[in-house]
């Protein structure tokens, strides 16, 4: 099972007045790491998988520490816990390195959130939610973990 990597800069603007990410920007780095999973497998290669769009239905998200702002970004990992016929739910953990970058390290890699999102694609010009193509589900099962480790992991 793959893992999407997206290393996320933290800007200026993303503190709050006590001195670290304010919590709504989480959902922010979320978004950026999602896009750019999803549109993977589009444009550029003729596909116009996920390119009409989707809508997320929700999210579910867990703090487990603070991060205080940094020059260096941190890492948003991405995977596919479900899939079903109109749905799907990715995972994240943010945190300070890939999982990849620690090989054989004690060194302890800090995980800030762990959240999941629920994705809907989406008929934008018939205003309703469509079915996942077989395309788009070859794509996502590649990142399929559906060991029970996130939130909603399963394949319907």
């Amino acid at each position: 099972m793959a893992r999407h990597l997206y290393r996320c800069p933290l800007r200026w603007s993303d503190m709050d007045a006590f001195g670290h990410v304010n919590n709504v920007v989480f959902l922010r780095y979320l978004e950026e790491a999602r896009i750019d999973f999803m549109f993977r497998l589009a444009p550029g290669n003729g596909s116009e998988s996920f390119s009409g769009g989707s809508v997320v239905a929700r999210h579910e998200i867990d703090y487990r520490r603070p991060l205080v702002h940094r020059h260096e970004p941190v890492v948003v990992e991405s995977w596919v816990t479900r899939i079903s016929a109109a749905s799907l739910t990715i995972a994240y953990e943010i945190k300070d390195r890939a999982d990849e970058d620690l090989p054989d390290s004690d060194e302890p890699n800090t995980v800030y959130v762990r959240a999941s999102t629920v994705v809907v694609p989406f008929d934008f010009s018939r205003q309703r939610p469509r079915r996942i193509t077989d395309e788009e589900r070859f794509f996502l099962e590649k990142y399929l973990d559906d060991s029970g480790d996130g939130v909603g992991a399963r394949v319907a």
